[in-house]
């Protein structure tokens, strides 16, 4: 009989541990990876407590699996993240949990090196291949053939005759070990002295959260570089969160010029070995800097010493999907409970870090002034309601002007413009039949390169028709609205002279093309960009001096409540791509609302000007941070069947003092995906237990029937 019980937290939508007995002999520790019987299979999970008892009633623990254990620390943080998400607490741990596969062996690499002789046929292209291998060096077929100037089926007919052996070779390093002192920063005045505070930060219990604040071109990458330096050096690991990491690129090539070597990178793309090993090694301490997505955030770091969240203002940090949670504010509490310092860094603050600082929660570390110094761009407005645009084009000739100054001097231009395809509308002028999802309430974009109808929000795509599909007119069909395709359109119209090209997240080709094209854009390679949010992130284009933002006005007719901070936000970062080499940079900011709060801002350069009056809005107003959100989804296959479990949901809300519920209302995107949505709001006082509150609230909801679901978003970014 068993004197020891395990509870085990399986990663499932599980809210509760299970009770598992401990058979003798079998040693195990909380944290530990363990087999266990789940109904009539076996399933992996974590012991999240061992206590004493009789576990003659459970089923046994079948054994261990060899993983690393997960720590008391990483334990906790997945408790603090399934308590303020109220997600169950098996979702939470399969974000943190990545098991090794044991049925796959690691793939043996192969080399090849000069064995001696020569082949009965000696070509020109195998004579070069020998004089090259003749060092007698172990190279990769693909880099041999690459340094001789040849095709690897030349290196393959050597390997046949006998002339170059295969070896194999040890296994690659999961990631190098950078070196801080690999070269010694060039930083400015301003520049050292962030860094010296965030160095120190370093010393400090407990651990502070630091806003690094600073214009477009700073350099405040390599002011928290110098953190990650002093990390390093005191042998502690260092966390990297990045909103896209398949566009850093420029990013990886900065900190191998910094540390010697490239940072691990975790992200969707690293998959099979490569992934395990680099899971084993960030919790043996081995790998001791990762850049990485939101989900790096729950890796199983031995002894975690900075967290930086780079761009800390992005919504890509806000998960949608599972669990519902926002990797900045996450950071900040895993921060808290590893002891380690957080810096969150950007050119335009969200406004909850903004006033994080002012209540004295966070520190404030402020770039005023670009580096070398450099100027920031001179931003002007176009106001489109006195400029005219001829029919069917969408560039302003105040802008084509501009454009025209800059090609002739043999600087580039950026075209922004953020919406993807060709038109966002298509209709038949015939019939004014409007092409629509037929799985959600939205238009059908067109993307005019691929000649399909997409939905940008469940990937349904149909081939663009030749006739009107309600009415059967010929040629009838018109698109309505410019998309960064039409733009490029336009653009090879007017400047058939000119290397233009169109970066946009749904291109063919993947994050290599994406790579590519933005070193070529570096380069100089081409003259005009179009693109859309893609291009605003960080990116340094030495020879871009004209930024021309096209309908500027897009994101400010939403009715979400960030939606003046997120424009402000997007412009200011695009705009600042401008200006970034040793030329002065400029922007027109095309917009029929010159005088919006926003644009004002812009164009004066006064950030805080647009802080200050955001931030009076949003108190006013009850809303994030002075307040709080949570939003309720209620979806269902059949529209009857949400809204009434809707209803009956508000029916038992029974809020109390300083709690308001809001709805159910039809969600602005009432149909996703074939499934009909409604929306309830919780909006509290900044004091108030939500978290509390909506548990108590769905214990007296009814119980969810047929394929209704009941989705709960904690601080919603997204309000469709």
């Amino acid at each position: 009989m068993t004197s020891h019980i395990a509870d085990v937290l399986i990663p499932l939508a599980l809210d509760t541990a299970y009770s598992y007995a401990v058979p003798e002999g079998l040693s195990l520790k909380e944290g530990d990876v363990v087999q266990v019987p789940l109904a009539t299979r076996e399933v992996a999970g974590v012991v999240w407590s061992l206590r004493d008892g009789s576990g003659a009633n459970f089923k046994p623990v079948t054994g261990v699996i060899d993983a690393p254990a997960l720590s008391l620390k990483m334990r906790k943080f997945l408790d603090w993240i399934a308590w303020y998400t109220l997600a169950p607490k098996g979702s939470a741990l399969a974000m943190g949990l990545k098991l090794v596969d044991g049925e796959r062996t690691e793939v043996v690499r192969i080399g090849v090196r000069f064995a001696g002789g020569l082949p009965k046929r000696l070509t020109p292209a195998r004579q070069r291949l020998i004089d090259v291998a003749k060092d007698g060096l172990v190279r990769l077929k693909r880099d041999l053939a690459q340094e001789a100037g040849v095709s690897v089926g030349v290196v393959d007919g050597l390997i046949d005759e006998g002339i170059l052996e295969a070896v194999a070779l040890l296994a690659e390093p999961v990631a190098d070990v950078p070196n801080p002192s690999f070269i010694e920063a060039r930083l400015s005045t301003a520049q050292r002295e962030a860094a010296e505070a965030l160095v120190a930060s370093l010393s400090e219990n407990p651990a502070p959260v630091t806003l690094l604040e600073g214009v477009t071109g700073s350099g405040k990458t390599e002011v928290y570089f110098e953190a990650v330096a002093e990390a390093v050096r005191q042998g502690r690991q260092a966390l990297i969160l990045m909103p896209e990491i398949a566009l850093t690129a420029q990013f990886l090539d900065r900190f191998a010029a910094r540390f010697g070597v490239k940072p691990a990178t975790w992200h969707s793309g690293v998959s099979g070995r490569k992934r395990e090993r680099l899971y084993a090694g960030i919790a043996s301490g081995e790998v001791k800097v990762v850049a990485g997505a939101r989900s790096a955030l729950f890796l199983p770091y031995a002894q975690l010493g900075l967290i930086v969240i780079d761009e800390e203002h992005e919504t890509a940090y806000k998960q949608d999907d599972g669990v519902h949670y926002h990797a900045r504010d996450m950071a900040v509490v895993r921060g808290r409970i590893e002891n380690a310092p957080v810096v969150l860094a950007s050119a335009t603050p969200s406004i909850e870090s903004r006033v994080n600082v002012e209540r004295g929660r966070y520190r404030h570390v402020h770039l005023p002034e670009r580096f070398g110094g450099r100027q920031m761009p001179q931003i002007r407005a176009v106001d489109l309601r006195r400029e005219q645009i001829p029919r069917g084009r969408w560039l302003s000739p105040t802008l084509m002007a501009a454009m025209e100054e800059n090609l002739g001097r043999g600087e580039q231009v950026l075209l922004f413009l953020n919406r993807r395809g060709y038109a966002p509308l298509t209709l038949c002028r015939a019939c004014a039949h409007r092409y629509e999802c037929p799985n959600c309430s939205a238009w059908l974009v067109e993307h005019r390169f691929r000649r399909s109808l997409v939905c940008h929000h469940c990937g349904h795509v149909e081939r663009t028709p030749q006739a009107c599909i309600s009415c059967g007119s010929i040629d009838s069909l018109v698109s309505c609205g410019p998309g960064v395709e039409r733009i490029a359109e336009e653009v090879a119209e007017l400047f058939p002279d000119k290397r233009g090209i169109v970066l946009s997240s749904d291109f063919p080709g993947g994050t290599e093309r994406l790579r590519r094209e933005l070193a070529a854009i570096a380069a100089g390679e081409f003259d005009i960009v179009i693109g859309t949010q893609l291009v605003a992130k960080g990116h340094n284009f030495p020879l871009m001096t004209l930024v021309g933002v096209l309908d500027a006005d897009i994101g400010l007719t939403s009715g979400d409540p960030r939606a003046a901070e997120r424009t402000f936000q997007l412009l200011q970062q695009v705009t600042g791509r401008a200006g970034r080499g040793e030329k002065p940079g400029r922007a027109l900011v095309q917009t029929w609302q010159p005088d919006h709060p926003v644009i004002a801002a812009l164009v004066s350069g006064d950030a805080e000007r647009f802080y200050r009056e955001e931030t009076r809005v949003r108190e006013m107003a009850g809303l994030p941070p002075f307040g709080r959100l949570a939003s309720l989804i209620i979806s269902a296959t059949e529209r009857d069947a949400a809204e009434a479990h809707a209803r009956e949901m508000a029916k038992v809300a029974d809020p109390p003092a300083g709690v308001a519920v809001l709805g159910p209302a039809e969600a602005p995107l009432a149909l996703i995906r074939g499934r009909y949505r409604f929306r309830l709001l919780v909006k509290t006082e900044r004091d108030v237990d939500l978290q509390g509150y909506l548990r108590a609230w769905m214990t007296r909801c009814p119980k969810v029937r047929g394929n209704t679901r009941v989705t709960i978003d904690v601080d919603p970014q997204s309000f469709l």
